[in-house]
């Protein structure tokens, strides 16, 4: 989507409502992965990155290998075939961020998960395409192992077959082909939902690729490391 010179995103999306707001809330692929890779900016500084695991390193082998997780078998990723760069790995903390806060880096498609001492938990993530994207500072007000998913009415137009999933007949129930996957984070600001989630997805062909109708996705393996490593109300910046 091409927004005309005096339309910021931030000030697109406000007018935009609560329609673009509902678009969030779907968190489905577009079924493309081809936006290309930006390079990361340096936020007060250069970006000091730890040695990323190697390709064929048993630490990553273990990593996204298969798992049982609330009665599911999630799958093993072909990490052969993923970038290193997107390996969930401990680096410098390049955000400037107080420990416990999440901050996800959209142009260079990480998410960081600051510590104390200096470091933070990074790992790859896709993101929103253009037009759907939120940014700011928020809370993680609520957390959900292997959510339920419902739609929006705005994609069940587009997508009937989708009607199955509605709010009225109760949602997409939990499970491996859940777009949400294995674990959701619900962000709100100001008190109010923003429809804008963090969540795990099966499809990891996407980590690196702007292809979602807005959410924050990570491999169902990521998903859930930082769903364990996530404070309560963590705090929570999205960087455009």
């Amino acid at each position: 989507m091409t927004l005309p010179g005096s339309l910021s995103r931030r000030a697109f999306l406000s007018l935009s409502g609560v329609g673009a707001a509902s678009l969030l809330a779907g968190c489905a692929s577009s079924g493309t992965y081809n936006r290309p890779y930006a390079p990361a900016p340096a936020y007060g500084g250069p970006m000091a990155i730890a040695r990323p695991p190697a390709r064929g390193s048993a630490e990553v082998a273990a990593m996204y290998s298969e798992i049982v997780d609330g009665g599911f078998v999630i799958p093993a990723v072909p990490y052969e075939r993923i970038d290193p760069r997107y390996y969930r790995q401990r680096v410098i903390d390049p955000t400037g961020q107080p420990p416990g806060t999440i901050v996800v880096d959209t142009p260079s498609r990480f998410l960081y998960l600051v510590e104390s001492g200096g470091t933070a938990m990074r790992y790859g993530v896709g993101i929103g395409r253009e037009g759907f994207a939120w940014q700011g500072t928020g809370v993680i007000q609520w957390r959900q192992k292997w959510p339920k998913w419902t739609p929006p009415g705005e994609m069940i137009a587009r997508q009937p077959e989708l009607a199955k999933y509605s709010a009225d007949n109760g949602g997409m129930p939990p499970g491996l082909k859940n777009p949400l996957g294995a674990r959701a984070l619900y962000i709100f600001q100001n008190g109010e939902d923003t429809l804008y989630r963090l969540h795990g997805s099966p499809e990891w062909q996407s980590i690196g690729k702007a292809v979602s109708s807005g959410c924050v996705r990570l491999m169902n393996q990521d998903i859930i490391d930082l769903y364990d490593r996530v404070p309560n109300k963590a705090r929570i910046v999205v960087w455009q």
